[in-house]
């Protein structure tokens, strides 16, 4: 630990010393201005301390006995989407046969309960009801169940409206489609075990640190880093430019809502492989003032942009409901990069969800919702468009050896990290 101690002081000296220089840089131009940033060799960066970026940290430092450095801009590991999910783990239902997110949700699932188990991490594997109210949603109902059969996902079984009520009887439904695979787990305890377990092989996470963009100087990979305090600061009619420059071996780019926004301030990187970033935040309303009515996950036929309004519990048995779909535009990319989204909730949409909730929980009381909290999902197609898989892009796509780039890292993010994660060190270290 005393050499990952030393890398870190490095850092933040460096940090504090290159502060001097930036009136200077500013008359120099590009190519001379990054002379004049102090630098630090390091062999691998993380960009981004959510659950993916700490698995793939983890993976390489544990596995792989590489020397990690971790970057995020907040003062704490996932504090953007990472805080802010269904924290559900996933079986593998939704997604088309041969995807990344089928592939990774299914592995993914089978290392998380396995992690979980084998490290403590509070979890359980509670089953979900994906329910059809109408006749017109049979079919839909039927395709889920065929698609996730396909994608290798044990233990699904179709059942008629009084076997559902058996597990659930404040349940309406005309069918539903069991997954006894799907479960929940405390996200926040995942992460403390991961960032535990890496950092005590080495690997280092450096907080209030922002990555603002990079270059390429011939074949090698320069990241430019600053102070979040820095870009807190930034007049916005002057230049942005990096307190440090690391020069890493290897590269992840797991930044989630601000990954698009750091790959393009990447010079050298190619503008055509870097898709443009959408943002859907989604609310969530807590269930107040009655019993907790359901012991099982209930969701309602998938809908664009997400998967509907579903029923959610936390180990406790609260119970919550959500997120609905609000497409966000305006976020410049300083904003993108210190999470300055807004995550409030406002009481008035819970409008919208008791209509929708009441097509499967008839018995939900007026006045019973209350504002929970808000995510945002990092989305890669805007409203009405369909299936978008996530993205992992290699020197295969970009043509920069050494880089990972993650894009569009949404559900079934959480559940398909470690898988994720493997797949990233096979990428860049074959």
């Amino acid at each position: 630990m005393k050499h990952v101690n030393s890398i870190a002081d490095k850092i933040f000296r460096r940090l504090i010393e290159t502060r001097n220089y930036r009136r200077s840089m500013a008359s120099l131009s590009s190519g001379k201005r990054y002379k004049s940033v102090a630098r630090e060799r390091v062999d691998a960066v993380v960009v981004g301390a959510g659950i993916v970026g700490i698995a793939v940290a983890r993976e390489l430092a544990v596995k792989h006995g590489r020397d990690v450095l971790v970057i995020d801009s907040a003062p704490t590991f996932g504090t953007g989407t990472s805080s802010r999910n269904s924290e559900v783990i996933h079986a593998g239902i939704y997604y088309p046969p041969n995807s990344l997110k089928a592939r990774f949700c299914v592995r993914g699932k089978e290392l998380l309960y396995k992690y979980c188990k084998d490290h403590g991490v509070p979890h359980k594997e509670i089953g979900k009801l994906i329910v059809a109210t109408g006749s017109s949603e049979i079919p839909k109902l039927s395709a889920l169940m065929t698609r996730g059969i396909e994608n290798g996902v044990d233990g699904l079984r179709m059942i008629e409206a009084y076997e559902a009520r058996r597990l659930e009887p404040e349940l309406q439904c005309i069918k539903a489609l069991w997954s006894p695979t799907s479960g929940i787990v405390d996200t926040h305890s995942l992460m403390l075990s991961l960032v535990g377990e890496a950092e005590s092989h080495g690997t280092t996470f450096t907080y209030n640190t922002a990555v603002i963009g990079g270059h390429l100087d011939g074949n090698q990979i320069h990241i430019h880093v600053s102070e979040s305090s820095t870009l807190t600061n930034w007049h916005r009619s002057s230049p942005l430019y990096p307190d440090l420059i690391l020069v890493p071996r290897l590269v992840v780019n797991s930044a989630g809502l601000s990954a698009t926004a750091v790959a393009k301030r990447f010079s050298g990187l190619n503008g055509g492989a870097i898709p443009n970033a959408y943002y859907a935040r989604g609310c969530y309303f807590t269930l107040s003032n009655t019993r907790t009515p359901f012991t099982h996950l209930i969701y309602p036929i998938p809908e664009v942009g997400g998967l509907g309004v579903h029923v959610t519990l936390d180990l406790n048995g609260q119970v919550k409901f959500g997120p609905d779909v609000e497409w966000i535009e305006g976020i410049d990319d300083v904003s993108n990069f210190l999470n300055m989204f807004d995550y409030s909730v406002c009481e008035d949409r819970a409008k919208l969800f008791y209509p929708a909730i009441r097509k499967y929980y008839p018995g939900l009381k007026d006045g019973s919702l209350e504002p929970g909290y808000a995510g945002i999902r990092p989305k890669l197609s805007g409203p009405e468009v369909g299936f978008t898989d996530f993205v992992v892009q290699g020197e295969d796509i970009h043509g920069i050896a050494g880089l990972v780039n993650l894009f569009g890292i949404e559900s079934p993010g959480l559940t398909s990290s470690m898988a994720i994660a493997e797949h990233v060190a096979a990428k860049l270290l074959t």
